[in-house]
């Protein structure tokens, strides 16, 4: 018998603690159950309802659609024109003005702007700047320049400037790597608008402490319209018909996502997780809640469906090799994961029996939905990262369970893969347009827009659960415990190294989503928005997927049980 086995029916982890809750003999982690229930079971939609909703958007669409077409010649309605469509997108409207939206920020980015037109001022100019940048165009951060003084450094006069401030502390976020005046702009902007918060009035106060919580270009678009709508509302200045639209759009949208959340739970139910996987997190909801900020749009309603499901099966592997299973048990379910074969049923866990045949009936079904689609191949590509997945989590289990700490570059190798982001990209892919060989093969290559993803994923992750783990696990096998080992540095240090590479990787993710790409653009999206969900889900030192109760519940409760009021 194996030390680890002789260990577990001593009740005695691997690391000689007792077992405070275990499950036939072995330490269980001590997760909350779910927040939900069935609540999403018993979901009942009026469909009537909705129609008349369906109905009064289409009326109030044409109407949007002729403010955004009319062909402005002047300086102050192009500046109108850009606030309109800001708006727009910041109360996600914006899908159904795709076209329109695109055709006035080229016509706008190629025209010969003079930025230095009083008419410019700081908002004026941070604005436009974020709004082309973030739809790929390579506008020059020297627009900034005409804000600075004869020292080097922004205007004394600006403090007092909010909004200007905070439309430059958004539009700093976009920077990319040897863009000092974008580096001092941000900082300038942060310190100057903590000031401001005690002196500035709501909503201008209201939306400035929301944004220096959760930036908007790090914020998950859906997340951020429900907060942006009540702020607009307050505004003395503001578009009813646009309000309006906000409000009936909101709703009707989450009428869809309750929907698909209903058949999810079903799906849900019948694997019985904290029955048959009692060790498992049960977090179906906020797996959803993944698979919603990656795209929200009516487009991808199945695509939500296939993800959360990818995403709910991965949470289930994720708990089995960092919180359950022995040294000896994970080779075994690595190995049957490689070689993808029901008769490996006979080799797995008793524990892990039911869910592995789950598993390889849910791919199953996913290549015959997408095989109806002609894209019978994603299956493939998405098994390949699955199981390269696996192997990188075997690993990490190897090093938790021997307390190995390893130097922090092979740590990071690693964790670049079992930060979860690359086998997601390639799912969130699945029933897509965009889901086409080259865009999967492209992936498969690991492009540096991909690996800034996964490394986001990941320092912020270990730098959010650091504590947790070391308290409740007592091990130090995590990239901040590697990287104060190896580097010898001190805890607060390696945390402040964590959140530095993640500053660096975004400005990677900008540079990639900048003109001319020679990759399509909703893949690229789709890499952004995951990595903006793990940027609020991992807020602070928060683990808001173990732990909903303080981050995600909040979002979820707005996103998808409480309508909006009309």
């Amino acid at each position: 018998m194996s030390t680890e086995k002789a260990m577990a029916e001593k009740g005695v982890n691997n690391l000689g603690k007792e077992v405070v809750g275990n499950c036939q003999g072995r330490v269980v982690g001590d997760f909350p159950p779910s927040l939900w229930g069935d609540l999403f079971l018993r979901y009942t939609p009026d469909d009537q309802l909705m129609q008349e909703y369906s109905k009064e958007i289409e009326v109030l669409k044409g109407k949007v659609k002729s403010m955004l077409t009319t062909s402005p010649t002047s300086c102050n309605n192009i500046v109108e024109t850009m606030e309109l469509i800001d708006t727009i997108e910041r109360l996600c409207l914006s899908y159904h003005f795709e076209d329109e939206i695109k055709d006035k920020l080229e016509k706008y980015f190629n025209l010969d702007v003079d930025y230095k037109n009083e008419a410019y001022d700081l908002h004026t100019v941070a604005l436009h700047f974020r709004l082309f940048r973030a739809h790929g165009y390579h506008m020059s951060p020297d627009v900034f320049s005409k804000f600075k003084d004869d020292k080097g450094s922004f205007q004394e006069a600006l403090k007092s400037k909010a909004r200007g401030l905070l439309s430059l502390y958004e539009a700093a976020h976009l920077r990319i790597h040897g863009e000092d005046i974008l580096d001092e702009a941000l900082i300038f902007a942060t310190s100057n608008l903590k000031s401001a918060t005690q002196i500035i009035d709501s909503p201008l106060k209201e939306e400035v402490e929301h944004a220096l919580v959760q930036p908007l270009h790090l914020s998950i678009p859906r997340v951020d319209a429900r907060k942006f709508i009540s702020i607009y509302e307050k505004r003395k200045q503001h578009y009813n018909i646009l309000l309006r639209f906000a409000k009936l759009d909101y709703n009707l949208l989450q009428h869809l996502h309750k929907k698909e959340l209903y058949e999810i739970s079903r799906w849900w139910k019948e694997l019985d997780v904290p029955s048959t996987i009692p060790y498992a997190r049960d977090r179906v909801v906020e797996c959803y809640f993944f698979s919603m900020g990656t795209y929200h749009e009516p487009q991808y309603s199945h695509c939500r469906v296939l993800l959360t499901k990818v995403i709910a099966t991965l949470s289930i592997l994720d708990d089995t090799y960092d919180s359950y299973g022995t040294t000896e048990e994970l080779n075994v379910i690595t190995d049957a994961i490689q070689r993808w074969d029901i008769t490996q049923i006979d080799h797995v866990p008793e524990y892990f029996k039911s869910f592995y045949k789950a598993l390889l009936e849910l791919y199953e079904k996913f290549g015959e939905e997408l095989g109806a689609r002609g894209q019978s191949y994603a299956i493939t590509y998405a098994k390949e990262t699955l199981k390269e997945l696996v192997r990188c989590y075997n690993v990490e289990a190897k090093w938790f369970n021997a307390r190995c700490l390893p130097p922090f570059d092979r740590y990071l190798s690693n964790a670049i893969v079992t930060s979860g982001n690359y086998y997601l990209v390639v799912a969130s892919l699945f029933g897509t347009k965009f889901a086409t060989k080259e865009n999967y093969e492209w992936l498969m290559t690991k492009p540096k827009v991909l690996v800034a993803s996964c490394i986001i994923a990941r320092v912020v992750d270990d730098a959010a659960t650091y504590e947790v783990e070391r308290d409740m696990r007592g091990h130090k096998a995590t990239g901040i415990g590697c990287y104060t080992e190896d580097k010898e540095v001190s805890v607060e240090e390696a945390i402040d190294k964590f959140y530095e590479m993640a500053k660096d990787a975004w400005k990677d993710i900008n540079e990639e989503l900048l003109k001319p790409s020679k990759h399509l653009r909703d893949v690229l999206i789709r890499i952004l928005n995951l990595t903006r969900v793990v940027q609020v889900v991992y807020n602070g030192t928060q683990d808001g997927y173990t732990h909903p109760t303080r981050v995600l519940a909040p979002h979820i409760k707005s996103l998808l049980v409480n309508p909006i009021i009309i």
